[in-house]
């Protein structure tokens, strides 16, 4: 197994992931590193081609072909938001002369930096699951040993290349790894990447700066991985996408406001930023039956003594068919928003970035995974027949969740904090009313969520929280509304 090791010589990192950092749009740097910033930088260490002083290049062909590495990184970041800046340039002969205060003849020019990356452990590791030979290992270590920054300048790396035993690596649980259900898309060398890199070279020395054409995305290649905290992103029916403080936290009551104020904010941003918005967020335009919504969610505090169910927090869930293109997008837009104003709902806003409080506002708090699971809002009943399990069943199937093997179900809440609602504060003005049950589902094996089930689960209605697996227990018996 070959193994790279880069280490953060100041404890941060710093580049763009998406291209976005000069639009002034990007509120999270890339984490974790993609394997495609260290090919790029082994690349670059000795070149290619006849431009080769160390080494033949063979090894980049070998490494390029290799499978997606598992990547081992800092699962606690902090994302700061740098400022942006003028600084001066000089104007070009052949461009008309600008002049400002203190320097004839120069423009200024507005830089924005990004966002620096803070990880708590400021060390990543590569692993890829190939045989290297000696001769490609040498060539490798040199490469390494000649790199200085990965992404940015100001992120200054040493980095270590080595061979190590396939059973010393760590779990797969404790870091990122390749999975087609993955909910964090990261882009990685494939076959061709180098041929890419040659040719973009070979035309910007052929032209110079006037090469107006954009590489980015004839070089991405992105693959979908698996969080070593499936909370930070992902379910296996769908991913959290974004997730945003509110401050101050408002009444769980409020839940139907919050969410429509939170929909309406999302989609006049993206009109705004983008342009129309895309299906998935509104619901219109599908030719077919059974497609899925997104879920914007209000995130109460529940589960402990001291709960008292006030929203924290909002989050949009996407389902797991949607693009990345789109979810990056829709990320995007959800971070640029600053304030949620609506009818009951004035609240700022702050993009949830890793911090440990409000614990409400943290996807992962509703991930799990857990055998039990119980509703912090209610549920709204899909139909007006007797609520069986059968009939659960049947909401689940609609909302890609397993079947449970039990329930119970109340109209109060069923746990500490969960939000106990008037009719008022669950149905929508001029649509037909139907009813609606706190649940607490049982499972025979640990789902991962977040669940939403139900009919207004695309409102937010039917939020579950994972409670702890109560398999010791005997399986909660089936009640009456």
């Amino acid at each position: 197994m070959l193994s790279a090791t880069v280490e953060l010589l100041l404890g941060t990192y710093r580049a763009d992931p998406d291209g976005t950092a000069h639009t002034g749009r990007l509120e999270q740097g890339e984490w974790p590193p993609s394997p495609s910033r260290l090919f790029a930088a082994l690349v670059a260490a000795d070149g290619t081609r006849d431009r080769c002083r160390y080494t033949d290049g063979s090894e980049l062909e070998f490494l390029e072909a290799a499978p997606a590495p598992f990547i081992e990184a800092a699962i606690e970041v902090y994302h700061q938001q740098l400022e942006s800046r003028f600084v001066v340039k000089q104007t070009g002969r052949s461009q008309p002369k600008k002049q400002q205060q203190e320097y004839v003849a120069r423009d200024a020019a507005l830089v924005r930096p990004g966002v620096r990356v803070t990880p708590r452990q400021p060390v990543i590791r590569y692993l890829w699951p190939v045989e290297v030979e000696d001769r490609q290992l040498r060539a490798l270590q040199t490469r390494a040993a000649r790199i200085g920054y990965l992404g940015c300048a100001d992120s200054p790396v040493r980095v270590r290349v080595e061979r190590i035993p396939d059973e010393s690596e760590v779990a797969n649980d404790l870091m990122y790894a390749p999975d087609p259900d993955g909910a964090v898309s990261v882009d990685v060398p494939v076959p061709g990447r180098l041929r890419l890199l040659d040719a973009a070279f070979d035309e910007w020395t052929e032209h110079g700066t006037s090469v107006g054409r954009n590489q980015s995305p004839a070089l991405s290649a992105k693959v979908r991985y698996r969080s070593p905290r499936a909370e930070a992103h992902a379910a296996s029916s769908g991913r959290i996408v974004a997730s945003l403080v509110l401050r101050p936290s408002l009444s769980g009551r409020r839940i139907s406001s919050v969410t429509a104020t939170f929909k309406a904010a999302v989609l006049d941003r993206f009109q705004e930023l983008i342009g129309d918005p895309p299906a998935e967020l509104h619901g219109h335009g599908f030719a077919e039956r059974g497609y899925d919504l997104a879920h914007f969610l209000a995130l109460p505090d529940v589960g402990h003594s001291h709960a008292r169910g006030r929203i924290h927090g909002v989050a949009l869930w996407l389902p797991a068919a949607c693009d990345d293109d789109v979810a990056s997008a829709v990320r995007d837009v959800v971070h640029s928003i600053r304030r949620l104003v609506g009818p009951g709902v004035d609240a700022s806003t702050e993009v949830w970035a890793g911090q440990r409080k409000p614990r409400a506002a943290a996807p992962g708090r509703w991930v799990g995974p857990s055998r039990r699971w119980v509703t912090a809002f209610p549920a709204v009943h899909e139909r007006h027949v007797p609520l069986t399990l059968e009939e659960i069943c049947r909401w689940c199937d609609h909302a890609r969740v397993p079947h449970p093997s039990s329930f119970r179900s109340l109209r109060s809440a069923l746990m500490p904090g969960a939000v106990s609602l008037m009719p008022s504060e669950v149905h929508r003005q001029g649509m037909p009313s139907r009813p609606y049950s706190h649940l607490e589902l049982l499972f025979e094996e640990p789902v991962r969520g977040p669940i939403v089930i139900g009919s207004g689960r695309q409102r937010g209605f039917g939020l579950c929280a994972p409670v702890g697996d109560r398999s010791t227990l005997p399986k909660p018996e089936r009640h009456r509304d």
